[in-house]
């Protein structure tokens, strides 16, 4: 099977949101259904057997990990920031370029021995993913993979999740 290329589906825009980014705007990949798809099977496909959790952190992991819960028919779990969860949670602080930031889940989201993948549209700094990987298993979890849409390989976040398996189905230098 020929499969699409799903970097031709991203639309690159230099100098946004401020000079010297080249943002990478996957509202063009959503925008297309058959590139939307194409993303969500390859992502699927990328998830070892025997996972029944994929957690998604806010925002645009809801995008494709409530796709892949649903296609796998795993449970979805919300990594979300700070007063967003109605209940109890636990939460962890990582850092940013310029200050830091926080993650959070429920308290009863993740049972001992679930078998989890974390998927979100980019991996950067790796930061947030670090975190909610700290989060997955202090519930009792295994994280048995990340896999994100893109990947900024320059900022080498994938140096931060340890010996986690991460795949990335794009990569940029950034």
């Amino acid at each position: 099977m020929n499969r699409m290329n799903l970097k031709d589906k991203i639309r690159v825009i230099e100098d946004f949101p401020r000079p010297g980014i080249s943002f990478k705007d996957i509202s063009t990949l959503l925008n297309d259904s058959e590139a939307l798809q194409e993303a969500i099977d390859q992502m699927c496909a990328a998830v070892p057997e025997g996972t029944n959790v994929i957690v998604g952190p806010e925002a645009r992991g809801f995008i494709f990990g409530s796709a892949m819960a649903y296609n796998l028919e795993a449970r979805f779990v919300l990594a979300r920031k700070p007063g967003k969860l109605p209940f109890d949670t636990v939460q962890r602080s990582y850092d940013l370029e310029y200050g830091t930031n926080t993650i959070e889940m429920h308290h009863d989201s993740i049972s001992k021995g679930d078998k989890v993948v974390i998927t979100d549209d980019l991996i950067a700094t790796g930061g947030t993913l670090a975190a909610t990987v700290e989060l997955i298993e202090q519930l009792g979890g295994e994280v048995v993979a990340i896999i994100a849409l893109i990947e900024l390989t320059d900022l080498k976040g994938r140096d931060l999740l340890g010996d986690h398996v991460v795949k990335s189905l794009i990569q940029y230098p950034c």
